[in-house]
């Protein structure tokens, strides 16, 4: 796969309407870019004024096994009523192929933003999530990764260290930081739990509300720990925090028993997310659509902020985890 593909510039609209055709789908809408940066991400219409979304994956990041395990993962909860956005399937096939792209199409299911501070809300989707890990049990991803420290801090503190955004005056700084950040979490991260199947990316953003949760996303699937599809959910201060995951984890436990001892991941997995997230927007620097969306990572005062920030995770990584009340 050429640069140019790796970074999209070689997938132009007809590009995309021709795939689309070669499945029986002529666009009637024209094609509505919708938030992806790691993919490319398109609404549309069809003749018969059906609305659908093409997705075309990122090459080189996934391989096709390891797409094709993501959407086996997708339709088993579909068949297990989960509210899930599940590629469509055609002539036994949900991953399909153009000009060496990648990409799936899926229903445009429609529904409003989930409400992060809405305890009902935050409710159905523990019971949800719960369900979602129901099915995830039944059998591990073979081909996509495990989560843990070598993706998430070991590789992206490589790429750190060549990397040319980071300004030279505050290279030292930065990495002695990042080097601090690991060795915290590496104190923190323990082994008493059991990975299976994960969404993976369980934030707001990437739950729809349309008379209940609807999940959608799950290009960052892997197997982990559970507690990672529950952390990202929980905002506010330390009591507001407690109060939510114990809503959470008994909504939760109505169909799957939750470890406790996870809770203590929650810190050392935020902080392993702040680098991986980082490093991820280092790789994709050469594709046109990062300097024009994060034009910040150009400045010295962005790097600044981020050495702060890690070592604040650290302090945070030395206090006692969240603790929830004594009847748990």
């Amino acid at each position: 796969m050429n640069d140019k593909a790796f970074t999209f510039q070689t997938l132009h609209p007809d590009t995309i309407m021709d795939a689309l055709f070669d499945q029986g789908i002529r666009v009637d809408s024209g094609l509505t870019p919708l938030n992806s940066y790691e993919n490319r991400v398109y609404q549309f219409q069809d003749e018969d004024r059906h609305r659908y979304v093409v997705k075309f994956y990122r090459p080189e990041r996934w391989s096709a096994e390891q797409i094709l395990e993501e959407h086996q993962f997708a339709l088993e909860l579909e068949q297990d009523d989960v509210p899930v956005a599940a590629p469509l399937v055609f002539n036994h096939q949900s991953l399909l192929t153009h000009q060496g792209f990648y990409y799936a199409i899926f229903p445009s299911l429609g529904g409003r933003q989930f409400e992060s501070d809405n305890l009902d809300q935050m409710e159905w989707v523990g019971r949800y999530l719960g369900r979602i890990h129901q099915t995830a049990r039944k059998k591990r991803f073979v081909v996509r990764p495990d989560m843990g420290v070598t993706e998430y801090l070991i590789e992206p503190r490589q790429i750190f260290e060549t990397a040319p955004l980071i300004p030279g005056s505050l290279k030292a700084a930065f990495l002695a930081a990042t080097d601090s950040l690991i060795d915290a979490v590496m104190a923190q991260w323990h082994g008493r739990f059991n990975t299976l199947r994960l969404h993976g990316d369980c934030h707001a953003g990437n739950i729809l509300w349309r008379d209940g949760p609807l999940f959608v996303d799950l290009d960052d699937a892997r197997n982990g720990p559970a507690v990672q599809d529950l952390w990202m959910l929980l905002n506010g201060d330390k009591a507001e925090q407690r109060m939510q995951l114990e809503m959470i984890i008994e909504a939760y436990e109505e169909f799957n028993a939750f470890n406790t001892d996870e809770i203590a991941l929650i810190e050392p997995l935020r902080a392993m997310r702040m680098v991986y997230y980082l490093a991820w927007l280092i790789r994709r620097w050469d594709d046109p659509a990062f300097p024009r969306n994060f034009p910040w990572l150009t400045g010295e005062d962005y790097w600044r902020k981020q050495i702060a920030t890690f070592l604040e995770q650290v302090k945070v990584l030395q206090e006692p985890p969240l603790q929830l009340t004594p009847m748990y």
